[in-house]
Protein backbone atom coordinates (compact mmCIF):
# COMPACT_ATOMS: atom_id res chain seq x y z
CA UNK A 1 0.00 0.00 0.00
CA UNK A 2 1.88 3.56 -1.12
CA UNK A 3 2.42 5.70 1.41
CA UNK A 4 -0.53 8.94 1.43
CA UNK A 5 1.98 11.61 2.88
CA UNK A 6 3.53 13.68 0.16
CA UNK A 7 6.74 13.57 -0.52
CA UNK A 8 8.49 17.23 1.07
CA UNK A 9 9.18 19.43 -1.85
CA UNK A 10 12.90 19.08 -3.15
CA UNK A 11 15.25 21.87 -2.25
CA UNK A 12 15.94 24.53 -5.19
CA UNK A 13 19.06 26.53 -5.23
CA UNK A 14 20.86 29.68 -6.56
CA UNK A 15 23.85 31.40 -7.75
CA UNK A 16 25.99 33.78 -5.77
CA UNK A 17 28.96 35.42 -7.03
CA UNK A 18 30.95 37.20 -5.20
CA UNK A 19 32.66 40.50 -6.85
CA UNK A 20 35.44 42.29 -5.48
CA UNK A 21 37.20 45.57 -6.50
CA UNK A 22 40.45 45.04 -8.86
CA UNK A 23 42.52 47.46 -6.49
CA UNK A 24 43.61 46.76 -3.14
CA UNK A 25 43.24 43.96 -0.27
CA UNK A 26 39.46 42.81 0.47
CA UNK A 27 38.26 40.72 3.36
CA UNK A 28 36.60 37.36 2.48
CA UNK A 29 33.04 38.01 2.15
CA UNK A 30 30.65 36.13 5.29
CA UNK A 31 27.40 35.11 3.89
CA UNK A 32 24.35 34.96 6.39
CA UNK A 33 21.63 32.58 5.29
CA UNK A 34 18.41 32.73 7.11
CA UNK A 35 20.33 34.34 9.96
CA UNK A 36 23.56 31.71 9.82
CA UNK A 37 26.72 33.05 8.99
CA UNK A 38 29.22 31.06 6.13
CA UNK A 39 32.92 32.40 5.48
CA UNK A 40 32.79 32.44 1.86
CA UNK A 41 35.22 32.41 -1.03
CA UNK A 42 35.07 35.85 -4.12
CA UNK A 43 33.92 34.26 -7.17
CA UNK A 44 30.70 31.95 -7.99
CA UNK A 45 28.72 29.45 -5.66
CA UNK A 46 25.91 27.68 -5.59
CA UNK A 47 23.52 27.95 -1.98
CA UNK A 48 20.55 26.10 -1.82
CA UNK A 49 17.45 27.30 -0.01
CA UNK A 50 13.86 25.77 1.06
CA UNK A 51 11.30 25.16 -1.88
CA UNK A 52 8.76 27.18 0.03
CA UNK A 53 8.86 29.97 1.58
CA UNK A 54 11.13 32.99 1.49
CA UNK A 55 15.32 33.20 2.97
CA UNK A 56 17.11 36.24 3.78
CA UNK A 57 20.80 36.08 2.13
CA UNK A 58 23.08 39.02 3.61
CA UNK A 59 26.44 39.71 2.65
CA UNK A 60 29.19 41.45 4.56
CA UNK A 61 32.71 42.12 4.60
CA UNK A 62 35.04 42.63 8.16
CA UNK A 63 37.66 43.59 8.94
CA UNK A 64 39.06 42.67 12.38
CA UNK A 65 37.37 45.88 13.66
CA UNK A 66 34.18 46.69 12.11
CA UNK A 67 31.69 45.24 9.32
CA UNK A 68 31.11 47.09 6.37
CA UNK A 69 29.97 46.56 2.61
CA UNK A 70 26.97 45.53 4.04
CA UNK A 71 24.30 44.31 1.86
CA UNK A 72 20.74 41.77 1.77
CA UNK A 73 18.33 40.58 -0.16
CA UNK A 74 14.94 38.22 -0.03
CA UNK A 75 14.96 35.30 -2.39
CA UNK A 76 11.45 33.64 -2.47
CA UNK A 77 10.23 30.62 -4.22
CA UNK A 78 9.73 32.56 -7.82
CA UNK A 79 12.93 34.64 -6.71
CA UNK A 80 16.01 35.16 -8.98
CA UNK A 81 17.97 32.00 -9.60
CA UNK A 82 21.17 34.34 -9.61
CA UNK A 83 22.63 36.82 -6.81
CA UNK A 84 25.32 38.88 -7.59
CA UNK A 85 27.19 40.98 -4.97
CA UNK A 86 29.73 43.73 -5.56
CA UNK A 87 32.08 44.67 -2.64
CA UNK A 88 32.27 49.18 -2.31
CA UNK A 89 35.63 50.67 -2.88
CA UNK A 90 36.27 52.07 0.27
CA UNK A 91 35.76 49.97 3.70
CA UNK A 92 32.72 52.47 5.21
CA UNK A 93 29.97 52.46 2.38
CA UNK A 94 27.26 49.37 1.39
CA UNK A 95 27.81 46.86 -1.07
CA UNK A 96 25.16 45.97 -3.53
CA UNK A 97 23.07 42.38 -3.44
CA UNK A 98 20.92 42.64 -6.77
CA UNK A 99 19.52 39.46 -9.60
CA UNK A 100 21.75 38.67 -11.80
CA UNK A 101 21.56 37.75 -15.37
Amino acid sequence: MPDPTPAPAAPRRFELELRRPRLGWYPKPTVVFDGHGHPAQWGTGTWQASADGEATVSVYLYNRVWRFGVASAVVGPDGPARLVYRAPLLPFLRGSLRAGS
